[in-house]
């Protein structure tokens, strides 16, 4: 299969560069896996479109300002970094070499307040070598000093603080939203909070689940009245979200691994459901990848606990838990677009995604949605 028949035309003003006043007011494309049916709605409608005794499943993921601006020390250069990974002490997830699809490692918790190591992003590359030092300045400080390279562009970076003070605290304070390279502007004040969905509670992604933007709390009055039923894991969107697919075949491509966690109420409640014969509709790309990567290595089943999945889910996968799935519109040749086309057929996503072209959809993190089921 080849990543160019995941192709499509999208005029660049369909980009949204901005989030509508009312999360519920976006547009929704609702989309039949059975007959390739559209119909068009809104978010706010939602409720009326889904079932007493379904259960909807959210990332609660919560982004973290990412993404720091300071200068080199002592020469005053300016550097720009991403943070795009935690290195834990003791539970370094292993490189891409010799990691299969569909893996699940373990982590655990652990590391200092006052220092921590990540892998970056970091510009001046070129000028960044190991043993440069950085300052990121702003109401709090934070140190910086390059410990190696790494592939891709990207290095090794050890923070900390001259006080001891907490590291993530400091980053809260000075960093900045990282939003998407294709929203062509710098973060603003809003953005720290329209970039977060509604059920954000475990701080560690740089990147919104963008399917969850779209609930407010009065629409999750209307779906509890409804008797729709949620529940709620984690999956750290980490950078690998953002990066082209670089290979020709869809089948050579690998994702990077991300952190997931689910609590038993979560794995009791998808699992109860499942058992009912209730429908299990996941808001995300991410639960969706979360969820059917933990069932692929459990039997079947959603085990509670933690760990990291590099799962690719492309054509041709056979899913074992969702029955729906709510997602923003992708980037053409985007694995996220390859995850969304395995669920409903490449051929009928497509021509909803030109249906959307001609209807003038917004795209991407704070444009419309769609609604498979």
């Amino acid at each position: 299969m080849f990543v160019s028949e995941f192709d499509f035309d999208l005029p660049s003003e369909l980009i949204a560069q901005a989030p509508l006043p009312d999360r519920a007011d976006a547009r929704l494309l609702c989309l039949s896996r059975a007959t390739g049916l559209m119909t068009q709605a809104t978010v706010s409608s939602l409720p009326l479109r889904l079932e007493p005794g379904d259960l909807l499943v959210v990332n609660d993921t919560r982004v973290f300002p990412a993404r720091l601006l300071g200068r080199r020390d002592p020469s005053g250069g300016a550097v720009e970094c991403l943070l795009t990974r935690r290195i834990v002490s003791g539970a370094t997830l292993p490189e891409r070499e010799g990691s299969g699809a569909g893996v699940v490692w373990a982590e655990r918790a652990g590391g200092g307040v006052g220092e921590q190591v990540w892998e970056a992003l970091m510009h001046p590359g070129q000028k960044l070598k190991p043993g440069a030092r950085v300052i990121f300045e702003g109401t709090a400080t934070l140190h910086g000093e390059v410990l190696e390279r790494r592939f891709r562009g990207r290095r090794l970076l050890r923070l900390w603080t001259t006080d001891g003070s907490a590291v993530d605290g400091a980053v809260d304070a000075i960093g900045h939203v990282p939003l998407p390279p294709y929203i062509k502007r710098g973060d603003c004040a809003a953005d720290r909070e329209r970039y977060q969905t509604v059920f954000a509670r475990q701080r560690g992604s740089v990147a919104a689940p963008t399917a969850g933007l779209h609930f407010d709390d009065a629409i999750l009055d209307l779906l509890r009245g409804r008797g729709i039923l949620t529940a709620a894991i984690t999956l750290h969107v980490g950078y690998g979200t953002f990066q082209p697919v670089r290979v020709a075949e869809v089948e050579s491509h690998r994702l990077e691994p991300e952190r997931y966690d689910i609590s038993p109420a979560a794995a009791d409640a998808i699992n109860h459901a499942r058992g009912e014969g209730r429908r299990v509709i996941a808001v995300g790309t991410t639960t969706t990848r979360a969820l059917e990567a933990v069932a692929l290595a459990s039997g079947g089943r959603i085990v509670a606990g933690g760990g990291a999945t590099d799962l690719f889910i492309f054509p041709g996968f056979e899913f074992r838990v969702i029955h729906g799935l709510l997602t923003n519109f992708h980037l053409p040749r985007s694995s996220l677009l390859m995850l969304v086309s395995a669920f409903a057929g490449r051929e009928r996503v497509l021509a909803a995604y030109r249906h959307a072209v001609a209807e003038r959809y917004r795209f991407y993190s704070y444009g419309d949605a769609m609604l498979i089921m």
